[in-house]
């Protein structure tokens, strides 16, 4: 599934609620579905600062994919999360430093977050963002 087909999905699946509770508890649902972090991850080196919460990201490079792991101690931001990776993870660095993530805006997301989770959303798309661009960096060396 491409990065955009993965944003197209939960752009539906998001329009399936019209309150905005229901949404916050689909995330929350999605962020409790999450895989736990290896412990080896939860550390100064993966916290991602900007984030009122604690939330950690790691990635590693696999044959030419990122997959990316991530945890945070608050369930909003952690769904957060879990949608970035299920956008992101197992794509080329490449496509995630080029990738458009167009379905925070189209899902809602801008506007019904606090401006903290704000925040802390945008920073953890910039780490992310960066590992990509690391891994290109060490590519083309």
């Amino acid at each position: 599934m491409t990065i955009n087909e993965a944003q197209d999905q939960i752009v539906e699946e998001f329009a399936l609620y019209d309150d905005w509770m229901d949404k916050y508890n689909y995330l929350i649902e999605l962020g409790s579905e999450l895989g736990p972090l290896d412990n080896a991850f939860r550390n100064d080196k993966y916290l991602i600062s900007g984030c009122q919460s604690r939330v950690w990201i790691a990635a590693e490079e696999n044959e030419g994919a990122i997959t990316f792991q991530a945890d945070s101690d608050a369930i909003i931001t952690k769904g957060l999360a879990a949608l970035l990776i299920r956008v992101l993870s197992g794509h080329t660095a490449q496509e995630i430093h080029d990738a458009d993530l167009y379905f925070i805006d189209r899902i809602g997301m801008s506007e019904n977050l606090s401006p903290t989770r704000a925040n802390g959303l945008v920073s953890m798309i910039k780490q992310m963002k960066l590992y990509a661009l690391a891994y290109l960096s060490r590519k083309n060396d």
